[in-house]
């Protein structure tokens, strides 16, 4: 998931603190003002009274989208989970939890998947939520004219024919999704996939009432007046360039009665100091902290650092930039940036350097459950003297002395001194390297990187489903979010047949995995940096939110306001 981790690719230049995506999702980081809950000065509740269940909480941007179809970023995918559940969603220690669908079967070869969904769930104008409108949803997500972007990139290879769907070389009624009556739903998948019961709680698989989507034509999502929902809350207030907006609870909801929190307000603040300074007078219910406040704030009683498994890296363009297209160059960007004191000095928040492609504590081999992490070890640290060397190497291969490479990043306060530090550290470590800054807004990169209109990049990833794959499948050829032109005949092999041949055949797909992600650090495909944390101001009268590791971040379904201490 594009971030901003969340999710993707979580999402706002620098928010060390989010997936994260996703898919992918994703995209870009984790230490805006956002954090995880509460009104840390209020007195608590004096006994027997009964606590108002109302959260006060920020955004670190506007919401790009609310159309499940095109989403791709972690602010989007936070308030579809919020308002929307598909087939399952997500609960504590990502167990698979019962949403629309109670039960399923799959068949001996793995590939009919019979979805058995509940006769009492409601749309919130009254509609039932039927098979019919996964159907829908689906189709949608994959319909060429749509535009999706996450639709072929998640359901490609995986549901039958969405790939050939998406090019417009079968028509979208091929797609391996049928209704079997109002309450059964049969997917045909491509190949085994071992992920795919993940995917259910994914944002892009979430049905859509077709009937309302097709009466409010463009105007579809752009607005609370022309959503609706079907999970426990509902948006109110927004429009899609809103800086304000508030979640309700959705009284008609299946499960209404397991929701507490009645309503849960938004603003969008981007700068750490700001979130803060909310948070202190009471204002708001959940703060995220970046660098320099970490010392100040980390011996407050409501301070609480969260890992993350949301990767953050420079993606480098070999489209637009002849020098990027160099392996030396890219190899020495990589190598060019002091990682360690990056984490300690400017992120500060917990999150730690990152020397490859999947992250810590993520992935496990299915036979000796050592973590995919250790296994590969270390792949791209940081090495100045070898980055000088490989720098000159590339620039007399390309036959010159001086590079000029744009850096385009988020416009967040943490984000700009973030962009500042590893542009001085490529220009004074990378002779003749001039670095030129472009800081703008979340919604405005993640157009940049679809146009691949960029050289340098500053992005992040939060996992879209539990396994391997949502890492290494971003950089296949052509790949719906490689967005830079890398390309390797071998990579792209290995990852064809972890998804292929070897799909019922754990460890061999795993050693794929392992030798796949070593290609990437051969080639220097992307520049690894860090994995995320998120410290945080916490109220302790928070209660039950649940930090999802791909999907929304966070999950509010079983939370609740207590007295506090």
């Amino acid at each position: 998931m594009k971030l901003s981790k969340f999710s993707l690719l979580l999402a706002l230049g620098l928010l060390l603190s989010v997936f994260m995506v996703a898919c992918s999702g994703g995209n870009e980081g984790s230490t805006d003002s956002e954090g995880n809950s509460g009104e840390g000065n209020e007195e608590p509740a004096a006994e027997g009274e009964e606590v108002e269940q109302v959260l006060n909480l920020i955004n670190g941007d506007t919401i790009p989208t609310m159309d499940a179809s095109l989403a791709t970023d972690e602010y989007a995918f936070q308030f579809l989970g919020s308002t929307m559940e598909g087939l399952y969603r997500l609960g504590e220690d990502t167990k698979l939890m019962p949403g629309i669908a109670t039960e399923h079967n799959v068949s001996e070869d793995a590939l009919t998947w019979t979805f058995t969904l509940r006769e009492d769930a409601k749309w919130s104008n009254g509609d039932p939520v039927t098979a019919n409108d996964f159907v829908y949803a689906w189709q949608r997500a994959v319909n060429p004219d749509v535009g999706s972007e996450y639709g072929p990139y998640m359901m490609g290879g995986v549901i039958k024919n969405a790939t050939a769907i998406s090019k417009g070389e079968m028509p979208i009624e091929d797609l391996g999704v049928k209704a079997d009556g109002d309450y059964k739903l049969v997917v045909t998948l491509e190949k085994p996939t071992p992920y795919f019961e993940s995917l259910t709680a994914f944002g892009t698989f979430l049905p859509l009432n077709q009937k309302f989507v097709e009466e409010q034509g463009d105007n579809y999502a752009t607005s609370s007046e022309t959503l609706l929902s079907n999970g426990p809350f509902m948006l109110d207030g927004w429009k899609s360039t809103s800086q304000k907006w508030n979640l309700v609870k959705n009284t008609d909801y299946w499960d209404a009665e397991t929701v507490t929190i009645e309503k849960m307000t938004y603003d969008v603040v981007k700068d750490p100091q700001v979130g803060v300074d909310l948070y202190e007078k009471g204002t708001v219910d959940r703060a995220g902290i970046s660098s320099d406040l970490v010392d100040q704030y980390a011996s407050h009683e409501d301070f609480v650092i969260t890992p993350e498994t949301t990767l953050f890296y420079l993606k480098m363009n070999q489209t637009k930039s002849e020098a990027l297209a160099n392996v030396n160059i890219r190899k020495a960007i990589s190598k060019a940036i002091n990682k360690q004191a990056m984490v300690d000095e400017i992120i500060n928040n917990g999150s730690i350097v990152s020397n490859g492609f999947v992250p810590q504590k993520f992935a496990s081999h299915p036979e000796t459950n050592e973590d995919f992490r250790e296994i590969n070890g270390d792949l791209v640290t940081f090495e100045v003297e070898e980055a000088k060397k490989l720098w000159e190497k590339g620039l007399e291969e390309l036959g010159k002395s001086e590079v000029k490479l744009g850096f385009l990043a988020g416009d967040s306060a943490t984000s700009k001194l973030m962009n500042e530090y590893i542009a001085n550290q490529l220009e004074t470590n990378l002779s003749g390297l001039t670095i030129e800054l472009q800081q703008v807004p979340f919604e405005q990169r993640l157009e940049l990187d679809t146009a691949q209109n960029y050289d340098i990049q500053f992005a992040g990833w939060g996992p879209d489903y539990i396994d391997p794959n949502t890492w290494l499948n971003l950089w296949v050829t052509d790949g719906g979010n490689n967005h830079m032109g890398f390309s390797n005949e071998k990579y792209d092999k290995l990852i064809e047949q972890a998804g292929g041949e070897l799909a019922l055949e754990p460890v061999k797909r795993f050693e794929a995995f392992l030798e796949a992600e070593k290609i990437l650090a051969e080639e220097a495909a992307v520049a690894p940096l860090y994995q995320s944390a998120r410290a945080q101001l916490i109220s302790p009268k928070i209660e039950g939110v649940i930090n999802n590791p791909m999907g929304a971040t966070y999950e509010y379904k079983w939370a609740s306001v207590g007295a506090g201490e």
